[in-house]
């Protein structure tokens, strides 16, 4: 016979923790908005080369000194600075990922991710679920790439493109030498904004050629880039929509790209790529995999945003394959490139 007073005992929930935990979660939109203001003020930079107090930040930033040393103590708590003692803070590995210029930086991120635009469109979130379609349109007038793509919001789309050459350095270099490029001379990145991933495996590949197709106010980055790189005798960048063509070549490289998007233009773009690619071409997703429900997984979380700003999905293996299937791609290998993403290589069918 089965003891109920057992099983309740079992599943009785702790409701003053249940409580801590839930306000916890509520405190995220804080806590971004804690991270964005550090950013916008330059807090980790003035503390670059070493610890200082409140007041001298706010000395060299113009802002107000109790305030900076309220947000300051905050952002302690978080973990991004570290609290030396006598209103003294410095930075913590954490809090080195804010700075600017610096390799594997995420400030751009989170000024994107606490922006305007987006902040706008999480406004609308709940709505975005009822009708199931992002509703940035509502927010901002435009969807979120014809909102970047305005001339006044160049520098908003200027520092996307920032916050996406920072994401790349967390995935490249995994991608990159995991990548077998046996047989293949010609790779474009599609949708490659700054062309960081094609011009990473150049760098690595003297063989090879490539190009970013991305569109126009875009692929100026790249070319910098590659001249920058020294890699523009063997690199292009080609300004075009990648629901109306893509170059031919051996590789695609489409690096964050189908999860901005639904499984119709998704599949839309695979087969742009699919009919451009001659027999034997080959393609590398690169993108975030939906794991195990229930259990903690910045893909999960990651769709949340998709859904509210872009209109697009994070999936999962089997939601993948069955794009891959509509579009003449089939998957073979799949390994993890770091950063939470992993590489799912497409082979032409």
């Amino acid at each position: 016979m089965t003891d109920t007073t057992q099983i309740a005992d079992e599943t009785r929930n702790d409701p003053a923790a249940d409580a801590a935990g839930l306000m916890d979660l509520m405190l995220g939109v804080v806590k971004i908005q804690v991270l964005h203001a550090v950013a916008v003020l330059n807090i980790t930079d003035h503390l670059a080369d070493g610890a200082r107090t409140a007041e001298e930040v706010a000395q060299r930033e113009g802002s107000q000194p109790r305030a900076t040393y309220r947000l300051m103590r905050a952002a302690a708590s978080l973990g991004v600075l570290s609290y030396e003692g006598e209103r003294r803070f410095g930075l913590t590995g954490r809090g080195q990922l804010l700075r600017s210029g610096v390799p594997g930086s995420l400030r751009s991120m989170v000024l994107i991710q606490a922006g305007y635009a987006h902040w706008q469109s999480w406004g609308l979130f709940p709505e975005a679920v009822r009708q199931g379609t992002s509703q940035t349109k509502e927010a901002l007038g435009a969807d979120i790439f014809d909102y970047l793509g305005r001339p006044e919001n160049a520098d908003v789309a200027a520092l996307f493109a920032d916050a996406m050459a920072d994401l790349s350095t967390l995935t490249v270099r995994g991608a990159v030498a995991a990548l077998d490029t046996a047989g293949v001379s010609t790779v474009v990145d599609v949708g490659g904004s700054d062309g960081q991933f094609v011009l990473e495996l150049l760098a690595a590949r003297p063989g090879l050629r490539g190009q970013v197709l991305d569109l126009p106010h875009v692929v100026d980055g790249a070319r910098r880039e590659a001249d920058k790189r020294g890699l523009t005798e063997r690199f292009s960048a080609v300004p075009g929509d990648f629901f109306a063509a893509v170059p031919a070549a051996d590789l695609y490289l489409l690096k964050t790209v189908l999860h901005d998007w639904d499984d119709d233009k998704a599949i839309a773009i695979l087969r742009k790529c699919r009919s451009a690619a001659p027999d034997g071409g080959r393609a590398l997703i690169v993108e975030t995999v939906v794991g195990e429900i229930g259990k903690p997984d910045f893909a999960t979380m990651s769709d949340m945003g998709m859904l509210c700003v872009t209109g697009g999905i994070e999936r999962d293996l089997d939601e993948f394959d069955a794009l891959f299937a509509a579009s003449g791609w089939r998957r073979g290998k799949t390994y993890p490139v770091g950063g939470g993403y992993h590489g799912l290589e497409l082979d032409a069918v």
